[in-house]
C-alpha cells in the first residue's frame, strides 16, 4: 500500500535511478501487527524528520514496510563479497530495503534502510527477518559509536512485528530502521568487477565520487583518488575502533562502507579484559577478525576494492596495478599515525614524540599479560597525577589493582610520569584532555544481554536505561556508577551471534 505523505519524508532518490542490475526493486513485505519499541527522536530531528509523526500509527507502518510513503522508491541493492576470505559473487541485501534518500537539515543525503523487511531476491534461502535480539543489538551500538564520536551507520527505530521468528530457537520478531550515508560497500564494486561490468563499475564509481567525495572529480586519476579518500577514511575508522577496544566481527568486503562508518552490527563487541587475539563472533572460528588483526583486514579489504576498479584506473593492466600497489602500499603509514595519535591522547601525551607509540605497545602488553579492563585502564588512567606522592596513592592504586602484576603496572606508570615532565601541561588540562578521548562507559556485552534478556519478557526498562548511560560516554555519572563495573565470572560473555 502506497500512503501520501510526501510533507513527511522530502525523499530524492539517486541509487534507484541507477541501471535495474544495480538492484533489485521490490516493497517490503508486511509485518503482522507493527508495534513501536523506539524511536530515535533526536536522530529524526537532526534529519529533518517528525518524531511526533512516526509514533503515529501511519509512522509506525511505513517504519516497518507495511506502507511505503510517497516519494518513496524501495530496492534491494545487489552486491559480492569476500566472507571469512571466501568469494562469494552474488551476496546483496538479503533482508533489508533501502526506501530511499532523504536530505537531513545538515544538508547530507541519507539512506533510510529497513533491516529485517522481509525477503528479496538475494535472501538465499533467508527469511529475510530479524529477531528482537540482534535489533536492539545494533540499535545500543550504533548509537553508542556514536556518542563515542566514531563514523557509524544509526538507528532511526527499533519496531516489533508481532510474527514469530526461528533461529537456534524461537523469538519475537522485530525490525530496525537504519540511517546511513549511503549502504555501498567494497563488495558492491566486486559484484561487477567479477561480471566484467565495466561500464556498471564507471558508472557506479563515478556515482561514488560525486556522492561521497565530489572534491576528487577534476583529479588527474579520480579512480586512485577514490582509493585514496576510501583508505584515509578506513584508516581513521579502524584506529579509532581500537582506541575503544571495538572488535566488529566479521569485516567482510561487503561490510566495509565506503562512506567509512561502521556498518552491520552483527556479532560485535567490546572487550573487557586486553588481548589483541580477543574474538567473540561465534562464526569467526580461525580468528581472522580478531581485535588486533582489524587493520590488517581493512588493508586486504582495502586491496580487494583496488582490484575491483584496476580497470578504471588504467587501461593499460600493469600500470594499474602499479599504481593501485603504490597507493595502497601507504596504508600502513596512514593507519600507524591514526594510531598513534588516538592511543598517545588516551595516555596525555599531546606533543608527540619518537617513542611515544613505544610507550603505548609497552602499556598494552602490560594488560594483556595481566588481563587489565581496557576501558578502566585508560579511565582511572586520567585520574593519576604527574608526580608521585601521598596524595596520587589512592588513585595509583585504583589503577594498579585492575592488573594482576602490580609490580608491572608500577613500573610503567614510573617511565609514563618521566615522559610526561616533558609536556608543558598542568595536571587539570591534561586530564580534561584524556577524559575526553576515555570513555567511562561502554556497551558491556553483559549489559547489552541484560537488556535482551528483559525485552524477551515485554521489559524495555532496561533498553532505555542503557541507552540514556551510553549517550553519556565521557561524564562521569556517578548515580550509573554501576555501568563501567566489568563483568563477574559468571556474566562472562564469549560469544556473539550474528542474528541471521
Amino acid at each position: 500500500m502506497v500512503a501520501d505523505h510526501s510533507n513527511q519524508f522530502q525523499f530524492d532518490n539517486t541509487y534507484a535511478k541507477l541501471p535495474e542490475r544495480f538492484y533489485a526493486r521490490l516493497n517490503p513485505t508486511p509485518v503482522r501487527k507493527p508495534g513501536l519499541i523506539k524511536i530515535n527522536r533526536l536522530l529524526a530531528n537532526n534529519i529533518g524528520l517528525d518524531p511526533n509523526f512516526l509514533e503515529t500509527t501511519d509512522g509506525i507502518k511505513i517504519l516497518a514496510g507495511n506502507l511505503v510513503p510517497n516519494g518513496a522508491d524501495p530496492i534491494a541493492m545487489a552486491y559480492a563479497g569476500h566472507q571469512f576470505g571466501g568469494w562469494v559473487p552474488q551476496l546483496g541485501d538479503g533482508r533489508a530495503i533501502l526506501l530511499g534518500e532523504i536530505i537531513g537539515t545538515d544538508g547530507f543525503r541519507y539512506d533510510l534502510h529497513l533491516k529485517g523487511s522481509g525477503q528479496t531476491p538475494f535472501s538465499r534461502n533467508g527469511d529475510g527477518r530479524a529477531w528482537i535480539g540482534p535489533v536492539l543489538r545494533e540499535y545500543i551500538l550504533s548509537e553508542a559509536m556514536e556518542s563515542l564520536g566514531i563514523p557509524t551507520t544509526r538507528t532511526l527505530a527499533a519496531i516489533t512485528t508481532g510474527e514469530t521468528i526461528f533461529r537456534e530457537k524461537i523469538y519475537p520478531g522485530a525490525l530496525l530502521v537504519r540511517i546511513a550515508r549511503s549502504h555501498i560497500r567494497v563488495g558492491t564494486l566486486q559484484y561487477f568487477a567479477a561480471k566484467k561490468d565495466t561500464d556498471a563499475l564507471e558508472l557506479l564509481s563515478n556515482y561514488i565520487i560525486q556522492r561521497h567525495f565530489p572534491e576528487i572529480q577534476n583529479s588527474s586519476n579520480p579512480y586512485i583518488a577514490l582509493l585514496e579518500s576510501v583508505m584515509s577514511l578506513q584508516a581513521q575508522l579502524i584506529a579509532k575502533w581500537m582506541a575503544v577496544g571495538f572488535i566488529h566481527g566479521v569485516m567482510n568486503t561487503d561490510n566495509m562502507s565506503l562512506a567509512g562508518e561502521t556498518i552491520d552490527y552483527g556479532p560485535c563487541a567490546f572487550m573487557d579484559n586486553y588481548h589483541p587475539g580477543k574474538v567473540f563472533s561465534s562464526i569467526d572460528q580461525m580468528g581472522r577478525y580478531a581485535y588486533g588483526n582489524q587493520p590488517i583486514i581493512a588493508h586486504w579489504n582495502l586491496s580487494c576494492f583496488a582490484s575491483a576498479i584496476l580497470s578504471l584506473i588504467s587501461n593499460n593492466e600493469k600500470i594499474a596495478i602499479e599504481a593501485a600497489t603504490q597507493t595502497l602500499n601507504q596504508f600502513p603509514k596512514l593507519y600507524e599515525n591514526a594510531w598513534s595519535s588516538a592511543f598517545c591522547s588516551k595516555i596525555g601525551l599531546f606533543n608527540q614524540q619518537k617513542d611515544d607509540s613505544d610507550l603505548v605497545k609497552e602499556l598494552l602488553d602490560c594488560m594483556s599479560e595481566n588481563k587489565a579492563d581496557f576501558t578502566l585502564t585508560f579511565r582511572n588512567l586520567c585520574h593519576l597525577f604527574e608526580k608521585a606522592d601521598q596524595e596520587s596513592d589512592v588513585h595509583d592504586n585504583c589503577f594498579t589493582s585492575l592488573f594482576e602484576d602490580q609490580t608491572a603496572s608500577k613500573e610503567w606508570l614510573m617511565k609514563w610520569r618521566q615522559r610526561l615532565t616533558l609536556e608543558n601541561k598542568i595536571d587539570s588540562k591534561r586530564q580534561k584532555g584524556m577524559r575526553a578521548v576515555n570513555p567511562a562507559y561502554i556497551p558491556r556485552n553483559h549489559r547489552v544481554e541484560e537488556v535482551i534478556l528483559a525485552a524477551l519478557k515485554g521489559n524495555f526498562s532496561p533498553f532505555e536505561k542503557l541507552n540514556n548511560v551510553l549517550s553519556k560516554p565521557f561524564s562521569d555519572q556517578t548515580e550509573n556508577i554501576e555501568f563501567q563495573r566489568p563483568p563477574r565470572p559468571e556474566e562472562i560473555i564469549t560469544k556473539t551471534y550474528c542474528g541471521t
